[in-house]
């Protein structure tokens, strides 16, 4: 689970991550990210439409989703937003696990 500091809900932080920033896409999700002010926590939104499946599906989507994102709360201070894809309803935990480390490095917020 993440800590509630890291947890975005805010619609203005949704809507600045999703509108200005970086972006990145595979077949699970879409990745918004925009750099905050050096001291801020790093900020992490979720966000799983009716298209991924119903919402025991979506829940599932966005516990896992949340679950690995723990493992990067020492990127440095950004806002980012997760939008998972239907596909992310079939895939396994190691799937978006090894798709969103891609993503993130791809991004520059890791590194490999």
């Amino acid at each position: 689970m993440l800590p509630a500091a890291n947890r975005m809900r805010e619609s203005a932080d949704f809507r600045s991550a999703s509108r200005t920033g970086l972006r990145t896409a595979n077949k699970y999700f879409v990745i918004h990210v925009v750099e905050a002010e050096p001291e801020a926590d790093l900020l992490v939104g979720f966000t799983v439409s009716k298209k991924v499946g119903n919402a025991v599906v979506r829940n599932r989507v966005r516990r896992r989703l949340r679950h690995i994102m723990r493992d990067y709360l020492d990127i440095p201070a950004a806002k980012v937003v997760i939008r998972a894809l239907p596909a992310s309803a079939t895939a396994s935990s190691g799937e978006l696990r090894g798709a969103l480390h891609a993503q993130l490095t791809r991004l520059g917020m890791i590194h490999a």
